[in-house]
């Protein structure tokens, strides 16, 4: 806690930021009105014309009377509208190390805190990997408030909340919850808030991944996403006004919503910017397909080890060769291979993806048939398994299917079909089993069961 003698309190503030020890933080000794003062703050978090307006005013028009006590030089002299004071060295340290410019003044028990603080961001423009072909073109960007901005930007009513939370003892990361007051559960908005309260840990070091580990400890073997992730503003507000709870995190382009269900991370905007009849098609196409993604390759596995099975009308997907690698392991070797080109395509210069895409082609290709590496029917397979994997928008979900699909592959190899049913109902217990952080089902509206909300899940509705 402050006193009333400037000399400790500067040493204090002085010895808990350590100043002395990094350049870009600021100590500006400063004389207002006969009265010594001195300013703390980051350089690079402040606003420098505004700093210097306010200080341009405390030079000129400042009287004896200003300083009666922090709270009334706060309020009557300070010309600028996101000022507080405080006397916790703790708080105070924290919100200059977050961009807050702190002035002590001779004679005050209490620091004068003044949020002028901006943050190096670029421009706010739409997500790569969250486009629509109709709609808005913005997307949240790297900081915090300004992502709050973009929801209250669609939703103004003083019903929306925005609560504000700082997680990691050395990171003491900004994070907010965005919901509405009159739709949300009460029930797990305070057990959310409990959790957040608890959470002990250094930093967030990976952003939002550091925080939905920290409050999701268990099942970390069920390979389904526990949140929905979305880098689109309308989206996240969409969520809010359907009773969703919003988590924004500091440094952090994209939001998580929750409670989430399998059917919210399949759903994207592109649904509702289109009309009733367009919006069900694209849902239940993409339904469709994510299903086919997990067992095309599965399924053309067990026929080739049980021809007799096969119905004549598809007895085209065959093989009339023997092959020089069993088909098994093609398909493992180019679920891998194609990994490991996605890796190679990501960490690529911009001027070399073109030729690297066509190199990569190539040699999962021709070439691969011709060395007799890989036949061609594999080779369709996988590609259309790979295409489809884009028809969802949730890359972790693309993950997901793909371990579903290897553990199919790999048990009907092993047992043919009664490994493809073990394969089966492991994957449907992965899912089952799965609960959101609410502690509700993963396949919710499905089970437990609600016709409505499952219609609406399934069909493209009028809005209502």
């Amino acid at each position: 806690m402050l006193t009333g003698e400037y000399s400790a309190n500067l040493t204090k503030l002085k010895d808990t930021l350590r100043s002395d020890e990094s350049f870009d933080l600021v100590q500006r000794n400063l004389i207002i009105n006969s009265r010594k003062a001195a300013l703390f703050f980051i350089d690079g978090f402040i606003k420098d014309d505004i700093i210097e307006k306010i200080l341009e005013f405390f030079y000129k028009n400042l009287t004896e009377e200003n300083f009666k006590s922090a709270r009334y030089f706060s309020q009557s002299a300070v010309p600028y509208v996101e000022v507080e004071t405080s006397d916790d060295i703790k708080k105070i340290c924290t919100n200059v190390l977050s961009g807050f410019a702190a002035l002590l003044v001779e004679g005050f028990d209490r620091v004068i805190l003044l949020d002028t603080r901006t943050y190096p961001q670029r421009d706010t423009a739409e997500p790569e990997n969250d486009k629509v072909l109709m709609g808005s073109h913005d997307g949240f960007v790297e900081a915090l408030v300004l992502n709050t901005a973009l929801i209250r930007r669609r939703i103004r009513t003083p019903d929306l909340t925005i609560k504000s939370f700082q997680v990691g003892s050395q990171s003491q990361t900004d994070i907010a919850l965005v919901y509405m007051e009159s739709k949300v559960d009460k029930k797990f908005l305070k057990q959310l808030v409990a959790r957040i309260n608890a959470i002990k840990v250094p930093s967030l070091t990976m952003n939002q991944q550091s925080l939905i580990e920290a409050l999701y400890k268990h099942k970390w073997y069920n390979p389904f996403p526990k949140v929905k992730h979305t880098e689109r503003p309308d989206t996240a507000a969409s969520a809010v006004l359907e009773g969703n709870i919003i988590i924004l995190v500091d440094n952090a382009p994209n939001a998580l919503l929750l409670p989430t269900s399998i059917f919210d991370i399949l759903e994207e905007a592109d649904d509702y910017y289109f009309s009733p009849i367009v919006g069900t098609y694209l849902k239940l196409a993409r339904y469709l397909i994510t299903i086919v993604t997990v067992f095309i390759t599965p399924v053309w596995l067990l026929a080739l080890q049980n021809p007799e099975y096969v119905p004549q009308i598809f007895r085209f997907v065959l093989l009339d060769e023997v092959q020089n690698v069993p088909v098994f392991w093609q398909l493992l070797i180019m679920e891998i291979a194609i990994d490991g080109l996605r890796l190679a395509s990501l960490n690529t210069p911009n001027s070399l993806t073109t030729p690297l895409s066509i190199i990569g082609a190539i040699a999962l290709s021709e070439f691969a048939v011709e060395s007799g590496w890989l036949c061609m029917e594999s080779i369709l397979y996988m590609a259309l398994v790979t295409v489809a994997n884009y028809t969802q928008p949730n890359y972790e979900l693309g993950y997901s299917l793909k371990f579903c699909r290897v553990l199919l592959l790999v048990l009907t190899y092993a047992f043919n079909l009664w490994g493809f049913i073990a394969a089966f109902i492991i994957n449907l217990l992965f899912l089952c089993l799965n609960r959101t952080l609410s502690n509700k089902s993963y396949l919710y509206p499905l089970i437990p069961f609600n016709a409505n909300a499952f219609l609406r899940k399934i069909v493209r509705l009028r809005s209502r």
